[in-house]
């Protein structure tokens, strides 16, 4: 390993666990991630040894029987991963997200139920916004649940669940319209249980296949639809309704960081791609890397990975801290997710004609690289959030 991506300040215990992080990249994830990446098959071994190190438990507390790690090393795992192979970074998003909406604002028995066995991967966390007639305006989801005698029933069809078809619990954001002035007062999270797999998955729960994606490939990213599915109030994430969509944003808050560490991990591993080949091509009597042009792109390209890096980082310690980081994780999303993509296709570039073959790792994170410009919200809805806060601070 080389210097880019050091973090000051680790506690031993973070420092152990990411080298037994970094140790099952390298034999366990590396040697296998463009041929899997390549067949579109999921990571089934990579996923339990994942378990086996207790990443699926990495943030949930001690009493509930999860290593009770920070949001900063749980990023620095994912950088890690990412570096390896970014789709196996996404096995674990998701269900971190559920399972710090569950510590944040579940109830203590939907704590008891679910955190002690998310900890062990028994139960695989997924969560859903999305739908298919909207993107980043959240305000106008359809789907909907309306109460019954027993409960609620849901209908609608929400899109783009990372882990749809493995996981078997799914926080869901749906409207309730039960009274309150603001559309964002009118929607609850419910946790919906469901069997791991496609087709029907659970009474009046449809998850109808894998979407193919140009990358991202391995995990499975899929629909969901609800056809009058009866759920439990009990079911409410928090017991409450109309709180979902601020407990979702606060999910998103840990979900952009964790954009922000895949990408880095990928930009990092591109330009050690890029700075290995720089050495070994030679034109015109010497190493690419020793002309000008190409030194020049690889100090570019490692200034990205730092800079990166350090604001990933920086987004992560103030979430920790307890503060609101909305300002943070957009600003390290936004530049961590385009300098990712420069920094892969400068190495794409340095690669020149065998870049574009699939015998090149670089291909592989070319298109995992475009990604990251989507995932958690575009680079657009990021600078409306940081513009709209900053404002407030320096309002005249």
């Amino acid at each position: 390993m080389g210097r880019l991506c050091e973090t000051d300040g680790l506690t031993e215990d973070q420092t152990e666990i990411l080298k037994a992080v970094r140790t099952f990249v390298e034999e366990k994830i590396l040697p296998v991630a463009t041929e899997l990446e390549h067949a579109d098959e999921y990571p089934t071994e990579i996923v339990e040894g994942l378990k086996e190190l207790g990443i699926f438990g990495l943030m949930i507390p001690e009493e509930y029987d999860g290593l009770g790690e920070s949001l900063l090393t749980y990023a620095l795992c994912v950088e890690e991963i990412a570096r390896g192979w970014m789709s196996v970074s996404g096995v674990i998003n998701t269900h971190f997200i559920v399972a710090y909406m569950l510590m944040k604002h579940g109830t203590e028995e939907q704590k008891r139920k679910y955190l002690p066995r998310m900890a062990t991967g028994e139960v695989r966390g997924a969560f859903s916004m999305s739908e298919p007639s909207l993107g980043s305006d959240v305000s106008a989801i359809r789907t909907k649940a309306t109460r019954t005698e027993d409960g609620y029933e849901i209908t609608g069809q929400k899109m783009w669940l990372t882990n749809g078809g493995s996981s078997n619990l799914v926080a869901v954001l749906v409207k309730t319209d039960e009274g309150a002035d603001s559309v964002y007062k009118n929607m609850t999270t419910f946790l919906v249980e469901k069997e791991p797999g496609f087709g029907e998955t659970a009474q009046g729960v449809t998850v109808p296949g894998k979407i193919e994606k140009m990358g991202y490939k391995g995990i499975d990213t899929t629909e969901m639809v609800f056809e009058g599915h009866q759920i439990s109030a009990d079911q409410i994430l928090g017991g409450e309704p109309g709180k979902g969509f601020y407990q979702m944003m606060d999910g998103v808050e840990v979900g952009r960081v964790n954009v922000a560490a895949r990408a880095c991990g990928i930009a990092n591993r591109a330009f050690e791609l890029g700075a290995a080949y720089a050495q070994q091509r030679e034109t015109f009597g010497k190493p690419i890397a020793q002309h000008q042009a190409i030194l020049f792109r690889l100090a570019e390209m490692a200034t990205k990975v730092e800079t990166s890096h350090a604001m990933m980082v920086r987004a992560a310690r103030k979430k920790d801290a307890g503060e609101r980081n909305d300002v943070e994780a957009g600003m390290a999303k936004m530049v961590a997710s385009e300098y990712c993509n420069e920094v892969v296709e400068a190495s794409f570039r340095i690669h020149g004609g065998y870049g574009y073959s699939k015998e090149y790792e670089i291909e592989r994170l070319y298109r995992e690289a475009a990604f990251m410009l989507i995932g958690e919200g575009t680079s657009d809805i990021q600078k409306m959030i940081i513009g709209r806060s900053v404002l407030k601070e320096y309002r005249l």
